[in-house]
């Protein structure tokens, strides 16, 4: 069954101009793939030998045509024309492995996948949506430790992810980067909530908060 965004990614996907929608969509399904990895792998040498194999497809993508692989043939057409390179996307997959180590992650690796992971994915997102200069790492390392506490089936790796968030301040994000903005300010949300309280991905109040986002920026 192939793999889809979550409720929130689709509904902030929605706001990006048409131009850009490909490019952003196949960048956020590749982070979704690589999450995928490692929810679905019961042993963790075999997620690391499928890390390893989406690492080095994508550095290929920067001298060879893109194989039979759907997604990669969606980056290669999509991503790189917009001036991505596919080491920039293998990059990634380094955040995703700090979490293969076989113990519960410690402070500092969950910092590593935060900044790789999340920081990594807004600045290249921020870069299709036409803005590199605004900062978004910090939002994306949040976005990504809420993500991660959202999903994770280890309560002590959660509460880990919680005990490290930093929430910024509120910003007033520019129009451009504001799809986002919206992932950033629910991650925010999450965090202020805690895991008992916590919404339904895409559930009306989420939408809420997002469209008000779109409007005002903060």
């Amino acid at each position: 069954m192939p793999l889809d965004l979550d409720s929130d990614r689709r509904l902030a996907l929605a706001y990006v101009p048409a131009a850009a929608r490909p490019a952003l969509e196949a960048l956020w399904l590749l982070d979704v793939t690589f999450a995928s990895v490692l929810a679905t792998g019961t042993d963790r040498m075999i997620s690391r030998i499928r890390l390893a194999w989406w690492r080095e497809s994508l550095e290929k993508l920067d001298r060879e045509a893109a194989p039979l692989e759907p997604l990669l043939q969606s980056l290669s057409a999509h991503v790189l024309p917009a001036g991505v390179t596919g080491a920039e996307l293998a990059a990634m997959e380094e955040g995703w492995a700090v979490l293969l180590s076989g113990a519960a992650p410690t402070g500092a690796e969950l910092s590593a996948f935060a900044r790789v992971r999340g920081g990594g994915l807004f600045r290249l997102s921020a870069r299709l949506l036409g803005d590199s200069d605004f900062p978004v790492e910090r939002a994306g390392m949040l976005w990504a430790l809420a993500d991660l506490a959202r999903h994770s089936a280890e309560p002590d790796e959660a509460e880990a992810a919680f005990s490290i968030a930093r929430p910024q301040a509120q910003v007033n994000w520019p129009r451009p980067l504001r799809p986002l903005g919206m992932l950033a300010v629910l991650a925010r949300r999450d965090f202020e909530r805690r895991p008992l309280s916590w919404e339904r991905q895409g559930s009306p109040a989420r939408m809420l908060r997002m469209i008000r986002h779109r409007l005002t920026g903060t």
